[in-house]
């Protein structure tokens, strides 16, 4: 939005400029032929505030818009990667990195910022390279199936299952 209140305001500036300038230095016939060059030139720099302003605010508009950009850009990776942790309740970070089209360390550099925020909570074994959902620590109170006794796994956001006779539990 505010890029594109940047370019109206650039256009407006210029086209604002360009009348004053043709106006001014018009040559001047029959009663105001006494009409100096230097009258023209003082006109114009009276007249300038007219354009300035507006080009000025174009270009701040402009240079506001581009930071609007890059901070939308970063909600946008974070909201991805706690999509991607909460539907799949743990990932490897190197799938995240692929599925985002980052880095590993620009994948961890936006999981502290989650965190710092109070927006995620689970844990991550950096060794292992795996990233767990909130859900997925909650594995710890229930790691066996109680029909079967089988190993528990983390099936989706807020989802157990048990891979041995397909038994799901379904977490708070």
């Amino acid at each position: 939005m505010g890029r594109n209140l940047g370019y109206i305001l650039i256009g407006v500036g210029l086209v604002a400029a360009v009348l004053i300038a043709a106006v001014m230095f018009v040559p001047a016939t029959g009663e105001n032929a006494s009409r100096s060059m230097d009258a023209a030139v003082l006109g114009f720099a009276l007249f300038s505030v007219v354009w300035i302003i507006p080009l000025a605010a174009g270009i701040f508009m402009l240079y506001k818009g581009g930071q609007e950009a890059v901070v939308a850009e970063r909600a946008a990776q974070q909201r991805k990667l706690l999509n991607i942790v909460k539907t799949q309740g743990q990932a490897p970070v190197s799938d995240i990195a692929i599925e985002m089209n980052a880095t590993r360390e620009e994948v961890q550099n936006l999981l502290y910022d989650l965190v710092g925020r109070g927006l995620f909570s689970g844990y991550v074994n950096w060794d292992e390279g795996m990233l767990y959902s909130e859900q997925a620590s909650e594995l710890r109170e229930r790691s066996t199936c109680a029909v079967c006794g089988g190993q528990l796994e983390l099936a989706g956001q807020g989802v157990i299952r048990c891979p041995y006779c397909g038994t799901e539990y379904f977490l708070d």
